[in-house]
């Protein structure tokens, strides 16, 4: 509950109680029974009373972006807001890992995916809660973050944008983003709606799906996050789903969002071709049509037609479309600004950002959220490459990566700036993605080589660029250890030809050498060689067996020097867990190719998605979903589960650090639900984040509310706990062979979705 509507609250109990009170000259007291009213409805009264003093034009005005590049500060989209009724303007920015607007100052965090690797709920939190509060000090009205479609495809061009392949893990991640972005008085965003897995042909792609995967998989991590983050805004997706554009889907839109799972606020759609007529969009349930413009035209994009102007007007003038459905468009929109205190208090342009601040949860962000893939002893050594050892290391050589200036980040709409100037020159500027965006990668200027120099005052420290292969291999052999670096850059508007790392043919722009061959080269030189991926999504690693240790540190953001650094030397404990899936080859995927020319994505795989689907098919993943090394040791043991009389499941189980440095473990709990009725062999239900100091052990306890154990009945349509044998599991990843697991038998029940 936001403190403005606290403050409404609270006059509206004085004035009751004065009233009841005051002008009394009998002497008996009275009591007086005062309704509480709670923020919701108070929201709801205002907007109703704010939009019976509207008039039609100014009904359409806020239903519609006022056209691309027309905001007075920059950004994505513009709502002119109404003076005379003490509307402000609704202006939006791109905000997936920070504020995506130049020379702003703003914080350049790790992406969306790293934040998953942490699989810290209270980081999340932390993380929208800062973009929210830039968000506001720069005058933005709304964030259009809050990506988590699932990596369904890790192909995908925007799989840094998301949380990773499993809808539990994505949808407790983006609820508590949701819930601290909007304790800042700015409207959140989850986007984008729905089953959006892919950017090959976006704009016309048909995801064909049946209902049971899209229920229990694919609309899982919305129904999550609409239901316990309350977002502001949901943003319908380009594609079409089982034949239906989504912004023009009432099944998405109305039926499901709306009306089973109470979503009060915005329908706003994705830019440019999201939606296509008028009338189907409206009556589908959208409310708002972005990036709009001033008529029905969008200028400078080939003849594309805004619909919610006078499109809009015309269809409820004549009918097409009720009244009732446009006001219901606008109520949502000023309820929203109620609700969250912008109409109280709306943003205003100017802010300074506090960098510092921003700065040191951008860090903290980057270490949680690294993940130590490999950690292997060299030849003739009993101690694991890593940590490394300032105290005895006497030289290190540094290759590739641009590891002597900058560390990666994503492009498209998801990326943020380089707000201090880019230091790595493109190699190929003419190049364009979708003819919209560069196909040069923004980097940040924040040196992991002057980073590592700083972790090893003592040691000689060289760095070469990694295109003379020969070289790096000859400064490999001599060197106490190699640290290469290896970068892949992805993008909206753009799929990966292949996991496999880019080199100068598939990556022309920003890749001068073939990275495999490099790492090959060297690994058959150095005498221990350290791998630190820089990526946006799944790699492959042809290489694997001939390096000591790889250390996934994602897109790190303006930190990621000094937090790979903290990671290598042990000053921080990897403790991230891969949010999915690493197959040893392309051909592992459910979907083999991304077909260039057929719009019709048929997700054939079904509810074997992700780890799922390895496991369902006897696939050893490169890595599984999960995953991730420490310098210390974990071990479960003394597992037990009860169900209590609602179907709740208590798993606990005994944890102990047996190794020598403090750290934390991602304690994880799967289910497998029983048989014959056609689920994976195991699904994700919980977990729990636990720090242990060395020798520690705790009891943990994870409850499972029986939601999370429920099937779609296709029949039916609606949610239902199969009855029978259950067993769980818990370990340190989704194929943990140390895994300690405990059956129960639990009674079916049909049961009112509340996540």
């Amino acid at each position: 509950m936001q403190r403005t509507h606290l403050s409404l609250i609270a006059s509206a109990l004085l004035s009751a109680g004065l009233a009841g009170c005051g002008g009394s000259s009998d002497s008996t007291p009275t009591t007086t029974t005062v309704a509480v009213v709670d923020a919701d409805t108070v929201a709801d009264q205002n907007a109703a009373a704010l939009l019976s003093q509207m008039t039609l034009d100014e009904k359409i005005q806020l239903v519609h972006g006022a056209g691309f590049g027309s905001s007075p500060i920059g950004g994505a989209g513009f709502v002119a807001g109404i003076p005379r009724l003490g509307i402000p303007d609704i202006i939006s920015a791109d905000s997936s890992g920070g504020v995506n607007v130049d020379k702003t100052g703003a914080t350049s965090l790790p992406s969306p995916l790293a934040l998953a690797a942490s699989w810290d709920t209270s980081l999340a939190n932390q993380y929208g809660a800062l973009i929210g509060k830039e968000l506001r000090t720069l005058g933005f009205t709304e964030g259009l973050g809050g990506g988590v479609n699932l990596a369904r495809e890790p192909r995908n061009g925007r799989t840094f944008e998301y949380l990773g392949e499993d809808p539990l893990l994505a949808g407790n991640m983006i609820t508590q983003r949701i819930i601290g972005t909007q304790a800042q008085n700015v409207i959140a965003t989850i986007k984008h709606f729905a089953v959006n897995d892919q950017e090959t042909n976006r704009f016309t792609s048909n995801a064909i799906v049946d209902e049971r995967t899209l229920r229990e998989l694919s609309l899982l991590p919305f129904e999550i996050g609409v239901k316990n983050g309350a977002p502001g805004n949901v943003m319908c997706s380009y594609n079409l789903v089982n034949g239906v554009k989504a912004c023009q889907n009432s099944y998405l839109l109305t039926d499901t969002l709306k009306n089973e799972w109470g979503f009060k606020g915005v329908v706003q759609s994705d830019w440019f071709m999201a939606v296509t007529d008028t009338v189907p969009a409206a009556i589908a349930g959208l409310d708002e049509e972005q990036p709009g413009s001033l008529d029905d035209s969008v200028p400078g994009f080939g003849g594309l037609k805004s619909h919610f102007n006078q499109s809009l007007k015309a269809a409820i003038q004549s009918g097409q479309v009720p009244q009732s459905r446009l006001d219901d468009m606008v109520l949502r929109k000023l309820r929203t600004l109620y609700k969250l205190g912008i109409m109280a208090s709306p943003p205003k342009a100017g802010g300074t950002i506090d960098r510092t601040a921003g700065n040191a949860l951008a860090q903290q962000v980057a270490e949680q959220s690294m993940v130590l893939l490999k950690n292997a002893a060299p030849a003739g050594t009993s101690t694991t490459a890593l940590p490394l050892n300032a105290a005895s290391i006497k030289s290190i050589a540094v290759i590739g990566g641009h590891a002597d200036v900058a560390v990666l980040a994503g492009g498209g709409s998801g990326g943020s700036p380089a707000q201090d100037g880019n230091p790595v020159t493109c190699l190929d500027t003419s190049i364009l993605v979708e003819g919209i965006f560069s196909a040069c990668a923004t980097w940040y200027k924040s040196s992991p080589l002057a980073a590592i120099q700083a972790k090893a005052p003592n040691a000689t420290v060289t760095y070469l660029d990694g295109t003379d292969a020969t070289a790096a291999a000859t400064a490999a052999a001599t060197a106490d250890v190699t640290i290469v670096f290896a970068t892949q850059w992805e993008s909206e508007g753009m799929d990966l030809a292949s996991l496999s790392l880019p080199n100068h043919t598939t990556d022309p722009s920003n890749q001068a050498y073939d990275q495999d061959a490099l790492i090959s080269a060297v690994a058959a030189k150095a005498k221990r060689t350290v791998v630190v991926l820089e990526t946006g999504t799944a790699v492959t690693m042809p290489w694997l067996a001939n390096v000591h240790a790889v250390l996934e540190s994602w897109y790190p953001g303006i930190q990621g020097g000094p937090a790979i650094a903290n990671l290598l030397f042990g000053t921080v404990n990897p403790s991230g867990k891969l949010p999915l899936s690493f197959p040893v080859a392309d051909s592992d995927l459910p979907q083999k190719t991304i077909a260039p020319t057929d719009v019709n994505v048929v997700y054939n795989e079904g509810l074997m998605m992700g780890y799922r689907w390895y496991d369902a098919h006897q696939i050893a993943p490169l890595f599984p979903f999960g995953h991730g090394l420490s310098y210390t040791t974990f071990a479960y043991s003394g597992m037990s589960s009860a169900t209590d009389a609602a179907g709740n499941v208590t798993v606990s189980f005994t944890l102990t650090n047996n190794g020598s440095r403090a750290g934390a473990e991602v304690a994880q709990v799967y289910a497998q639900l029983p048989s014959g009725i056609g689920e994976p062999p195991k699904r994700l239900v919980g977990w729990q984040k636990v720090q242990l100091a060395a020798g520690q052990s705790t009891k943990v306890s994870v409850t499972v509310p029986p939601q999370q154990l429920a099937i779609w009945n296709i029949n039916k349509h609606q949610w239902k706990v199969p009855a029978g044998s259950y067993t769980f599991y818990a370990g340190g990843s989704s194929r943990d062979a140390n895994a300690v697991s405990s059956g129960s038998t639990i009674a079916g029940q049909v049961i009112a979705r509340k996540l």
